[in-house]
């Protein structure tokens, strides 16, 4: 009898071990299966897209299949669920008179992007201010919008500025943009060496103390390394680089390097890896941008249009800069159509390139401190995610690379969020009396 019970428990064991052996060979989804299965229950929030005041209007809007990188359908289509609308604005003089032209641009987006959650399409996207503001609007099937501000330059010299910039729903930051401003020195100061600041100016030291009263997240895309060793050292709460890559694998000046990656993870911050094809692989970009230089001139002269190149943007006028950018999506797309079908292009920037950026900094600092942004129309896109539409695809590479869903949704925004309820937290502490 005890044979007979032995011989059965061996059938069984080999019966199970067959069994296992066929369900690993025989996996119950495919890898797009599981993307799309994680893509969907994820909440996917891009923390960088720049915004066009003409795309907000009753007649003209985001609700509409337009040909910025950035509207609802495109969102829809790619499964983007939330999108944060920057308040940019370029430097220019330190003066009373381009502060005040500066201001009058920042609130023109500030209500615009109003208009579009509260008059254009209130059904179909909602304000956030709040983590839980995110999960509200996204459980309620809309779309969510969130605001940065993209360089602080517009605040003059008055820090009660900040108060109003956060009422009318300014959740991070930066300090300074392409060229040093009254806050802060900007990277862009490596090119000569010529610094402001040599970092922070006391007016910067301020306004720090200022983000952290009031609840803001401190970007530090933008400006110079020792502005944001600085900030880091100064700021109570964690902070965040809204659009920036690795110096490791793309020596560029808007990247950062390990050092300032490491301290990134030390305040309890995140690095919003950024899809901008110039930080990702400065060769592969340029090898392509040189080769579609002359496609994209001659498809810009058919269609009657000035073409300028990344280094002549600064010197223009603000309607030529209103043109170009209205015209510049169409007029890339039809050149890129026109490379694709050519043997001799070289190859695009693409996603993989892009998850290279997510791999290294995950490595290097862990998977608490990563997101994702794209800045769109404002530059960014690559191969394989050129707009919102295609923002799956990131997705699908990051299964493709063994992610697991816990940690794709870290990835895709709930480290951002985690960040923003800490320092929305430390500002109730230092708001108590």
């Amino acid at each position: 009898m005890k044979h007979f019970i032995y011989l059965l428990s061996i059938l069984s064991v080999m019966s199970c071990a067959q069994t296992n052996k066929k369900t690993q060979e025989t996996p119950s989804e495919t890898v797009e299966e599981k993307a799309k299965r994680i893509h969907e229950k994820v909440v996917t929030i891009d923390t960088h897209n720049d915004i066009n005041v003409n795309n907000f209007t009753h007649t003209l809007n985001y609700t509409q299949r337009l040909e910025t990188q950035i509207n609802l359908p495109k969102m829809k289509e790619g499964g983007l669920d939330v999108t944060w609308l920057i308040v940019y604005t370029g430097q220019d003089t330190l003066t009373k008179e381009g502060y005040a032209k500066a201001e009058k641009n920042a609130i023109s987006k500030f209500e615009s992007i109003h208009r579009l959650c509260e008059e254009i399409a209130p059904e179909e996207i909602e304000l956030a201010l709040t983590s839980k503001d995110v999960k509200r609007i996204h459980a309620s099937g809309k779309k969510v919008a969130m605001i940065g501000v993209e360089n602080a330059y517009p605040m003059g010299d008055d820090l009660t500025n900040f108060k109003k910039y956060y009422d009318q729903g300014a959740r991070y930051i930066s300090l300074a943009h392409n060229g040093h401003s009254q806050f802060s020195d900007s990277n862009t100061g490596e090119k000569d060496s010529v610094w402001l600041h040599n970092g922070l100016s006391e007016l910067g030291q301020k306004a720090i103390i200022e983000m952290n009263r009031l609840g803001i997240m401190v970007d530090v895309s933008h400006p110079s390394k020792e502005a944001i060793k600085q900030m880091i050292a100064l700021s109570k709460a964690p902070i965040i680089a809204s659009h920036s890559s690795a110096r490791a694998l793309c020596n560029h000046s808007r990247n950062l390097d390990d050092e300032q990656l490491k301290l990134m993870k030390e305040n309890g911050g995140v690095v919003q890896t950024v899809a901008f094809s110039s930080y990702l692989n400065t060769e592969k970009d340029e090898a392509y941008n040189a080769y579609t230089k002359g496609i994209l001139e001659k498809v810009a002269d058919s269609m009657g249009l000035e073409w300028y190149t990344r280094d002549q943007f600064s010197s223009l006028t603000d309607a030529q800069k209103e043109t170009f950018m209205k015209n510049y999506p169409k007029v890339k797309k039809i050149g890129i159509s026109i490379a694709d079908k050519s043997p001799d292009a070289p190859p695009m920037v693409d996603v993989s390139d892009f998850v290279d950026h997510i791999d290294y900094i995950v490595d290097l600092i862990g998977i608490d401190h990563v997101g994702i942004s794209s800045d769109f129309d404002g530059g960014g896109g690559i191969k394989g995610w050129s707009d919102a539409s295609e923002t799956f695809n990131v997705t699908l590479e990051l299964v493709k690379r063994g992610y697991t869903e816990e940690e794709i949704a870290k990835l895709w925004g709930e480290n951002l969020m985690r960040v923003l309820d800490e320092v929305q937290a430390i500002a109730k502490d230092i708001q108590k009396p």
